[in-house]
């Protein structure tokens, strides 16, 4: 038997050389977060766990270890006839429970036994946790950041990926939290992550990156959809440098139909979502967009929202919270085309180092 208690510091800096990384939690606390790249392989299931849980609470602690241990052996052993069978002795696995405890240490203990050499994680999520925050209070001060900024619809969220595939390191939190950032910039046909798993995802990005190079970030507000930037990494970017990204209003109408081709297509959705803007905006404004927008000019409500609503807000906000907007370089993008973008993004590469930008990128 080969079953080794591992720190989660030991943990993650070999995460790499795991063949697995199992979580042994059940489903829902497996979807609401979880260690880089892990698998779910359920001890006890969420139906199973609240079973367990009430009689533990209400009759026996003992009686309900004796229910437990029988689910939770007739749940391992699905998961060793599915998932075991064929592999090799040489297969490695990290597991982990809640908090390293009965729930892992009972398949570690099966696995072991088989013969495969099984690292436990101490601690289990919770420590793994712990680590994630103190990370997130910690690397963002350890990378440069350089920001771009610019109004709604200006090709920011492209210009990233445009970064990206050009080789540049990108952070982008829109993706990360599946939403655009805005009152309509909700994803269809899928929600936002839990904030625990965002945060996760946003710490696995930053401890990859290497703090020689840049990262490229967009100039976020507090929040995103409903889940909040880690405070760290916050003001990490609101002191950072700078990019204005510059194109003109008709290029932006364009591009917004075009990324937000849902709302198009349903309006008395969007019209739905700007009921929230009334208390911002008033009622007679938001009628006349509604209006326009059933009536099937949605250029025109496209047009009067950037002019009315997004810019001035946004401009207002950078100037109050990104010290180092004012001045900034200017990113000129005549569209949101691939072809435009890649090559902004190629001179970008190019021009921006640790030390300074040029002053306007054409």
């Amino acid at each position: 038997m080969s079953v080794s208690k591992v720190s989660v510091a030991q943990a993650l800096a070999g995460l790499a050389g795991y063949d697995a990384v199992i979580d042994a939690r059940s489903e829902s606390e497996f979807a609401l977060d979880r260690l880089p790249g892990a698998v779910n392989w359920p001890t006890l299931n969420d139906e199973q766990r609240h079973l367990v849980g009430t009689e533990y609470a209400r009759i026996s602690a003992f009686d309900a270890r004796k229910r437990g241990a029988v689910m939770a052996a007739r749940n391992i052993a699905v998961h060793v006839e599915r998932e075991v069978s064929d592999l090799p002795r040489s297969w490695h696995p990290l597991l982990y429970c809640w908090r390293g405890g009965q729930r892992s240490g009972a398949l570690a203990h099966v696995l072991g036994q088989i013969g495969f050499d099984v690292h436990l994680l101490e601690g289990g999520y919770r420590e793994y946790r712990r680590a994630v925050i103190a990370d997130l209070g910690r690397l963002p001060a350890t990378l440069q950041f350089r920001v771009l900024c610019g109004k709604t619809g200006s090709g920011k969220s492209r210009l990233l990926g445009a970064l990206a595939a050009a080789g540049a390191q990108v952070l982008d939190l829109e993706g990360l939290a599946n939403h655009r950032g805005s009152v309509l910039g909700s994803v269809p046909g899928s929600g936002q992550p839990s904030q625990r798993r965002f945060e996760t995802l946003v710490w696995d990005a930053l401890r990859r990156f290497d703090p020689a190079r840049p990262v490229f970030i967009e100039s976020e507000s507090r929040t995103v959809g409903r889940l909040r930037v880690p405070e760290a990494l916050l003001v990490c970017m609101r002191a950072a440098p700078c990019l204005v990204v510059d194109m003109p209003l008709q290029a932006r109408v364009q591009l917004l139909m075009e990324d937000y081709a849902h709302h198009v297509a349903d309006v008395e959705g969007l019209c739905a979502r700007l009921q929230v803007l009334r208390a911002a905006r008033g009622h007679e404004l938001v009628d006349r967009w509604q209006a326009a927008a059933r009536a099937g000019r949605m250029v025109e409500v496209v047009h009067d929202l950037l002019d009315s609503h997004y810019d001035p807000i946004y401009l207002r906000s950078m100037a109050r919270n990104f010290t180092r907007f004012d001045g900034a370089p200017v990113v000129h993008a005549s569209d949101g085309g691939p072809l435009t973008l890649e090559g902004i993004a190629a001179r970008l590469v190019e021009q921006v180092t640790l030390h300074d930008v040029a002053s306007t990128v054409e």
